[in-house]
């Protein structure tokens, strides 16, 4: 494929900028001229980061911890992000500044009157809790509505509805609920822990913006510079050299940063170009860098901090979840990779010159080390050091670490700057997480979870199959537009109980409702970060986003074998388990197999799709090692054996047809 010297070009900062902000709203900041303001803002965010740094050894009570962190962070929002298109960019209007003192007004006033709250009356709301609660859901409407735009807003409000008309007689049946007031709906949302600082905003005060900032603090020292030239050192001279290059790099800082949309930008402006420079099509670059992003968040070890929210959630250990976490990742990254090397072959795509690229030895010699901040934190971790904890210490260590080397050490500017940084990047998360809470509130309040669960069991008609399928709709159209924590805690919330009644482990439920929140990001019509990368290489979005999921086939099939095979996620599930948040190791037999098996499967089915083993494969046979890709797949031993016959038969046949192809060119 011919392409101009020009679009093979890395993206410009200025580039980089404009698509963030077109495709990912929280990154459309404003830019103050006034200097006075523009510090403010910036101390400001600092005071935020240190706070949170503060109370991860002086705790507050929660009501008052998870009311600081949402007030200060809509005061940062309704400064930093403009109300609309037509809105400055440049400064601040009155209706901003009005706005950021209601945010400050509601953490006072349950500052002022918490004792009170908590004991005279006992939790009960007066007239002017209530008031106080109703501008409090407002503000954190207008957040989210700022930095995420309309979806989850309108879903929240949908919700938020639902309990002033749920007496109503025109409701059906299973939605009818008693009568409630505004005190029970707002008391709800605002006095306790079960509403806009429900359990969301917990994980996110205690944990989520402490690894946001550690994120920060990580891309300051020249991380993301790491991980690039680690990639290309590793695999840039291979078949296809640039898209494995993506693929790589991307998991890396997906799994750290967590956000799907900024991950694809920011890798994206280097590997995309790369990509096309070798001849990959342009609807397919983007599509490798969207799918490699999103993939990035079910990557141990931080998994976008998804996996301590999974462990707050569900009350199985950290070093459960990463452990059970490992397998389906590689499995979902292989098939990427392996779609990715057997088009290069298809097309005849060429890697990149070895003399061009780096040396792995100088690569980890220069910034090797920034590599222990990382295994620093799984080591504590594994150690069951408290998580907030451990975020804490690897942001001191990160600081000690990137001073080890002139090219990476931090001034005390990058200090400050890293603080500010991960403060405005955690307010993305923040509203979401507040906004979500509104969801949690009704669903608590009205016990609507119970009704979607009934639901989707009701449509399942009592088959896993057809319940775990229904789930998977469910978390997805739930997941649509969300970044990955907020659509993981609506899934956990909304989906995962109706898997419950299968006896499936705790686990493997939220692990499966996880996947396809997230995936919801690569799948059309609503595929931000799919549109992100077609943006990038000058595609068209909606065939970038089909050729995402066609890249994250193994993403989709992956939670289904490891519903239906426990083993897979490295547990060995008894029926006296099933309800346990603690799970012993399956036999190492039992894991070689799993793996062997669906490596294979996964292989065998990447070779299907993109129709090239070692030589083109003709429909018949495309279809013949999909079956057997697909018999591999199904946890069954008769199954695994005729998969293996299969695929085996047809990999033979394809490398005798390419070496008779050989000799035909000799």
């Amino acid at each position: 494929m011919a392409t101009s010297e020009k679009n093979d070009a890395p993206i410009d900062s200025a580039k980089q900028e404009e698509l963030l902000e077109k495709f990912d709203k929280s990154s459309a900041l404003r830019t103050f001229t006034d200097i006075k303001v523009r510090y403010f803002v910036f101390v400001l965010a600092i005071v935020y980061s240190l706070f949170h740094l503060y109370i991860t050894y002086n705790p507050m009570p929660e009501l008052l911890q998870r009311s600081a962190h949402v007030s200060i962070g809509l005061c940062l929002i309704f400064l930093l992000y403009p109300a609309g298109k037509n809105s400055s960019r440049s400064s601040t209007s009155w209706l901003d500044w009005l706005l950021f003192l209601g945010s400050a007004a509601s953490m006072s006033y349950l500052f002022v009157e918490y004792q009170n709250i908590m004991t005279t009356r006992g939790g009960i709301p007066n007239s002017t809790d209530i008031f106080f609660s109703m501008i409090t859901v407002l503000l954190v409407f207008e957040s989210a509505r700022r930095i995420m735009g309309w979806g989850l807003p309108l879903l929240a409000l949908i919700f938020l509805a639902y309990p002033f008309i749920s007496s109503f007689e025109f409701m059906p049946d299973r939605l009818l609920t008693r009568p409630f007031d505004l005190g029970d709906i707002f008391g709800q949302m605002y006095l306790k822990t079960e509403g806009v600082f429900s359990s969301a905003i917990g994980a996110s005060v205690t944990f989520i913006f402490l690894f946001i900032l550690f994120g920060a603090f990580l891309a300051k020292s020249g991380m993301g510079q790491l991980f690039n030239d680690l990639a290309l050192a590793l695999a840039g001279h291979k078949q296809g050299g640039p898209a494995k290059v993506a693929v790589i790099s991307s998991g890396f800082m997906g799994s750290i940063n967590g956000t799907a949309v900024a991950n694809v930008v920011g890798t994206g402006a280097f590997t995309i170009p790369l990509m096309k420079k070798v001849g990959y099509d342009k609807n397919f670059a983007g599509a490798v860098e969207a799918s490699a992003s999103v993939g990035g968040q079910i990557l141990p070890p931080i998994m976008g901090a998804s996996a301590f929210i999974m462990a707050e959630t569900t009350g199985v250990s950290y070093g459960t979840i990463a452990l059970a976490a490992v397998l389906p990742a590689l499995l979902y990254y292989l098939g990427v990779i392996a779609q990715v090397h057997f088009r290069a072959g298809r097309d005849n795509l060429k890697g990149i010159p070895k003399e061009s690229l780096p040396i792995v030895k100088d690569v980890l010699k220069e910034r090797g080390h920034l590599l222990l901040p990382i295994i620093g934190l799984v080591v504590l971790l594994f150690n069951n050091i408290p998580v907030s904890y451990a975020a804490f210490y690897t942001i001191i260590l990160t600081i000690i670490v990137s001073s080890l080397r002139k090219s990476t050490r931090m001034s005390i500017r990058d200090v400050f700057d890293a603080l500010a940084d991960g403060a405005r990047q955690s307010l993305a998360v923040m509203s979401a997480c507040a906004l979500v809470g509104i969801i949690i509130g009704v669903v608590s309040l009205t016990s609507f979870g119970s009704v979607l669960t009934s639901a989707i069991m009701s449509v399942g008609a009592g088959s896993l199959f057809l319940t775990l399928f229904f789930t998977m709709l469910a978390s997805m159209l739930l997941g649509m537009g969300l970044p990955s924590i907020p659509a993981y805690i609506i899934t956990a919330t909304m989906a995962a109980p109706a898997l419950a009644n299968f006896d499936i482990p705790i686990l493997v439920a939220h692990m499966f409702v996880f996947y396809f929140g997230l995936f919801a990001n690569i799948t059309p019509p609503v595929a931000l970060a799919s549109f992100a990368g077609a943006g990038i290489a000058g595609g068209d979005p909606m065939k970038t986003g089909f050729q995402s999921l066609k890249l994250a086939l193994a993403g989709f099939i992956v939670p289904f074998m490891f519903v239906y095979n426990p083993a897979m996620l490295m547990l060995e599930t008894t029926d006296a388990l099933i309800s346990s948040k603690e799970f012993p190791l399956p036999s190492l037999w039992v894991i070689f197999s799993v793996t062997v098996t669906a490596i294979i499967g996964i292989i065998a089915l990447s070779a299907a799709v993109e129709g090239y083993f070692k030589s083109h494969l003709n429909p018949l046979m495309r279809i013949i090692l999909a079956a057997g890709a697909f018999m591999l797949i199904v946890p069954e031993t008769l199954t695994d054996v005729l998969g293996v016959a299969i695929v085996g038969l047809v990999a033979f046949w394809n490398i005798m047809q390419s070496n008779k192809q050989q000799v035909h060119k000799a």
